[in-house]
């Protein structure tokens, strides 16, 4: 009887499929001006340092940028010799799912920072009904009111998960790499 797979064995396997390989990028078109650096094997290496970054850049692409955020983690983890898998495959941190709950904490964050007590929302129901053309004046004067708490916390949140996400990626690092030493240790042990 088959053992069914962990949930670590699960992850890894969605990773391996969903992680862009390097002919998938060479065939992007929008990476291909800066494809022969976006290529380079270096940028392509699992080691210490260029995972935790890959990771950071990841999330600074997904939470502020809501479209090409693949090829955006990757033309960031040129500069700083980050993991380009990674990078990408962090991205997706924002999806259909986590983005409106990510924005509704973002403005909360935003809101709480700025110390505006505004309710988010302020129209009545009846005024909504008015037409579409009040209701997208509302709805652009919403927004110019909201935007810089949304803004505000969007780049704290940014912040900080970029940064939690480099120290957790680290700490992993060095206790998978601990973990490896450990089981060579007795197993030389053992001989």
């Amino acid at each position: 009887m088959a053992v069914p797979p962990t949930i670590w064995q699960r992850s890894a396997a969605w990773c391996r499929r969903n992680l862009p390989t390097r002919e998938s990028m060479e065939r992007n078109r929008m990476l291909r001006p800066v494809a022969h650096r976006v290529l380079a094997p270096e940028l392509w290496r699992f080691t210490r340092r260029s995972v935790p970054r890959g990771v950071a850049l990841g999330m600074v692409a997904g939470f502020l940028f809501p479209v090409a955020q693949i090829a955006i983690a990757a033309v960031f983890a040129l500069p700083f010799r980050a993991n380009v898998p990674v990078a990408a495959l962090t991205t997706f941190i924002t999806n259909p799912l986590t983005t409106p709950i990510l924005w509704i904490m973002a403005y909360q964050i935003g809101a709480w920072l700025l110390r505006t007590d505004v309710p988010i929302l302020t129209q009545p129901a009846a005024e909504a009904a008015t037409g579409w053309l009040q209701w997208a004046t509302q709805a652009l004067h919403w927004l110019w009111d909201k935007g810089p708490a949304f803004g505000v916390g969007l780049i704290v949140m940014t912040a900080g998960a970029s940064i939690l996400g480099y120290a957790l990626s680290a700490l992993g690092w060095r206790l998978w790499i601990a973990r490896k030493w450990r089981h060579r240790h007795d197993g030389r042990a053992a001989m």
